[in-house]
């Protein structure tokens, strides 16, 4: 088992899983058009290996995947305490990872973790609403299974702000109705219209984040500062006064 259910997979096999793999794939490429660096990372097995890595504009990259080191990914470890050296990724992408897991926090806090500075993070996720919220009204809607935990984009946002992280782009996808009798146009005029038009009505998001990192800026402590002249005030003087009284007065 990998880190998304067997059903899982064998729906991203189906016509319309495919369909939804080939649209992300082309969503992807367009963000990591302008991420450089030595190490991009991707978390999970989402369709085929190489789907979203050979967009990559690095220099090395490579999978990491939870359960059976016979996934093909490069290493298997979990998801909230990765294997990874601190400070060492420049990119880090999510695909659909935060949908099928019950510590979605925690494994933000670890993006965070081995990420470089002004490294990125690019997270696919469903949306809650949309064309596909109707997907618990409607018996065999083609939908991933068993994704019954997604996180909302506000959340995600409030999450990532936490974090310290700024917000870079906010993409929405894959303006399909939720069932594959249905063979709705998917051309990218198609995805260039919804959106335009009806964003909201999107299946699927893709934020992308980048780490911020404060210089840090030493300040002396109050008491080892050295004191200042306050204008005002009068010095001290040598002058002797050349007041005479008489001492008759």
């Amino acid at each position: 088992m990998t880190h998304y259910p067997e059903a899982v997979r064998r729906w991203l096999a189906t016509p319309f899983g495919d369909a939804l793999l080939q649209r992300e794939s082309r969503v992807v490429e367009e963000t990591l058009d302008g991420i450089f660096g030595e190490q991009c990372l991707q978390l999970g097995l989402w369709g085929e290996p190489n789907l979203f890595l050979r967009h990559a504009r690095t220099q090395r990259k490579w999978h990491i995947d939870e359960g059976q080191a016979d996934t093909g990914a490069a290493a298997i470890g979990q998801f909230h305490r990765l294997p990874v050296q601190d400070d060492s990724i420049d990119c880090v992408i999510l695909p659909h990872v935060l949908d099928y897991s019950d510590r979605p926090h925690a494994i933000l806090r670890e993006v965070d973790r081995v990420l470089t500075a002004h490294g990125h993070v690019v997270i696919l996720g469903f949306k809650t609403g949309g064309l596909w919220g109707v997907r618990r009204l409607i018996p065999g809607a083609g939908l991933p299974p068993e994704a019954h935990d997604l996180v909302p984009e506000r959340r995600l946002r409030d999450w990532l702000q936490l974090l310290d992280m700024r917000i870079q782009s906010n993409v929405r996808y894959f303006f399909r109705w939720p069932l594959p009798i249905i063979r709705g146009a998917s051309s990218s005029k198609w995805e260039m219209r919804g959106q335009r038009w009806w964003p909201e009505l999107a299946a699927c998001y893709m934020l992308t984040a980048q780490k911020r990192v404060s210089p840090m800026t030493p300040v002396k402590p109050f008491w080892r500062r050295e004191p200042k002249v306050v204008a005002g005030l009068a010095g001290t003087t040598n002058r002797v006064s050349r007041i005479k009284f008489d001492p008759k007065s």
